[in-house]
């Protein structure tokens, strides 16, 4: 019989195989936890959450109040407080701002629309000098070189958004840059505005019904029939004798009804009015959204306090920065922060400063600035 070569097997071999109960041999890292990969977070990141966690167990070490704000700001008298006050309420748009077009010149014609008001209280933060300043102001408003603006309705306290200072000179070159005015109703606009001094409230007799109706569409004076009745602020502001529209209507029951509309707006014209910018509502409407958000921000620590440049951080919002780190984790294709103008700061703000709305903050009496003596400056909100 031939001897056959095959690569079969031998029916009567058969290979040792583990048996189906067996289990794979466990690993040495089985009794560790296991934990889902997370995206590698920017140092910066980190060691801001780190310092939040820190600060977040309890309330900062009080050394007593710090003169951080007065100290550091680049004023000696109130005009040039006036000057800062109106040139850092933003901050410059960033060369990758996250914004279209459309969105920038929106953003930029808001800022220039904004009248060059500064609150009272922002001066008095800025140069920390209660009795001097108050005496400085007065002296510049009888000068004619500033001139004060009071908002009935918007509060006579500190934390109020009624008193306010402006420049004359300021002043003037807006009244002189509206298109809306024509050329004599300007000049003798600011003849008056000479004439009334340091009040901001003057007779509707001063000026025809046309030139009235000018200068409130314009934005320059507003109606005492506007106004809020039962404002706190109106008392301290000077009466003027006005014509009764009921005794109009009385002494001319005999007269038509187109006599008496004629007559209820000549009586109308003289009421008080008083002084206003164009864009007044807007600016204090900014103002307000400013405080709140930063109060909002303050609060969310458990003690609503915090170091001074945590505050800040979270004001900017985790955004992007041109530093060498910064540009390095963008070639590579990491994360770098977002893009400014998706964060509330520019999407509501308009790119308001931290330091300016901190600064209104403490005027007002919102915030106080304490020393820590660890680590910068604190926040507290009262």
């Amino acid at each position: 019989m031939p001897l056959r070569v095959t690569s079969a097997p031998v029916s009567g071999i058969k290979k040792n195989r583990k048996p189906a109960t067996s289990r794979p041999r466990a690993s040495p890292f089985a009794a560790h936890a296991r934990r889902k990969p997370s995206a590698p977070s920017s140092s910066g990141t980190s060691k801001v959450s780190s310092e939040q966690e820190e600060y977040e167990q309890g309330p900062l070490p009080d050394l007593g109040p710090s003169r951080y704000i007065p100290e550091t700001a680049p004023v000696t008298n109130v005009e040039e407080a006036l000057q800062y006050i109106r040139n850092s309420m933003f901050e410059d748009l960033p060369r990758r701002a996250g914004m279209n077009g459309t969105r920038i010149a929106e953003v930029l014609n808001f800022r220039r629309s904004l009248p060059p008001l500064a609150s009272v209280a922002h001066v008095h933060t800025l140069l920390e000098a209660p009795t001097k300043v108050e005496k400085e102001i007065m002296e510049l408003v009888r000068a004619g070189r500033v001139r004060r603006l009071i908002v009935p309705g918007r509060g006579n306290d500190a934390a109020g958004l009624g008193d306010c200072l402006v420049l004359s000179e300021e002043w003037d070159r807006l009244v002189l840059d509206c298109p809306a005015l024509e050329a004599p109703l300007k000049e003798k606009f600011l003849a008056l505005l000479g004439r009334v001094g340091n009040t901001c409230a003057i007779p509707g007799t001063a000026l025809t019904p046309s030139e009235c109706m000018a200068l409130v569409r314009a934005g320059y004076l507003v109606s005492s029939s506007s106004l809020a009745k039962g404002s706190s602020s109106l008392a301290s502001l000077p009466a003027f004798p006005t014509t009764s529209t009921t005794a109009v209507s009385a002494s001319r029951s005999g007269t038509d009804a187109s006599s008496d509309v004629g007559a209820n707006r000549r009586s109308s014209t003289t009421a008080t009015l008083f002084l206003s910018l164009p864009n007044t509502g807007p600016y204090l409407r900014l103002l307000s959204a400013g405080r709140s958000h930063l109060l909002s921000l303050l609060k969310r620590s458990s003690s609503s306090e915090v170091p001074v440049y945590l505050l800040r951080d979270r004001w900017d919002g985790a955004v992007e920065s041109e530093k060498s780190f910064s540009v390095a984790k963008r070639a590579r294709g990491e994360f770098a922060g977002v893009l400014p103008g998706r964060t509330k700061k520019y999407k509501e703000l308009y790119g308001m400063n931290f330091r300016w709305v901190l600064e209104e903050a403490l005027g007002a009496g919102l915030v106080e600035i304490f020393d820590t003596g660890s680590v910068g400056p604190g926040v507290r909100c009262l």
